[in-house]
C-alpha cells in the first residue's frame, strides 16, 4: 500500500504550481468554484486565506487556513462537522466533479484526473468518513 502524502506549497510557488496544472482556468474557473462550493457547504465559511497542498501522486487541493471546525450541510443530506482541511478536500472534490462535466478539452480531463488523485488521498484522511458521506 502506497501512502499519499501532501506538501504545503509556499506562497512563492502557489501561482506557478496552479498554472502548470490548470492554466488560466485556475483563477478564472476552478478557484471561484471552490470558494462558492465551500460557502454552500458551510454557513460557517466566510472567506479568508487558503492553504495550497501538492500531493505526491500529482494531485492538488486547497483548504481554508483555520483551526476551527465547520458545520457542513451537503445537498445529499449529509450534516456534520469538518476541519478546515476536510472542508477544503470536500469542496475541491465537488469542484473537480462539477468541472469534469462542464469543462472543455484539456481542462476537463485535468479535473477528472485531479478528482481521482485527490479521492485517493482522501481515502486515508482522518476525516474520510465525513468527506465521503458529504460527496456521495
Amino acid at each position: 500500500m502506497t501512502v499519499i502524502y501532501r506538501e504545503l506549497l509556499a506562497d512563492r510557488y502557489r501561482a506557478s504550481h496552479t498554472a502548470a496544472l490548470f492554466g488560466i482556468n485556475f483563477p478564472m474557473r476552478l478557484e471561484p468554484a471552490i470558494f462558492t462550493i465551500a460557502g454552500r457547504l458551510s454557513q460557517d465559511y466566510s472567506g479568508g486565506l487558503w492553504l495550497f497542498h501538492a500531493l505526491c501522486n500529482g494531485g492538488f487541493y486547497m483548504a481554508p487556513q483555520s483551526e476551527g471546525r465547520f458545520r457542513v450541510s451537503a445537498e445529499n443530506g449529509f450534516e456534520g462537522e469538518m476541519s478546515a482541511d476536510a472542508l477544503g478536500i470536500t469542496a475541491c472534490l465537488y469542484a473537480y466533479s462539477q468541472l469534469s462535466f462542464t469543462g472543455e478539452g484539456a481542462f476537463q480531463e485535468t479535473c477528472v484526473e485531479q478528482f481521482h488523485l485527490l479521492r485517493a488521498f482522501a481515502l486515508d484522511h482522518a476525516e474520510a468518513d465525513a468527506i465521503f458521506a458529504a460527496i456521495d
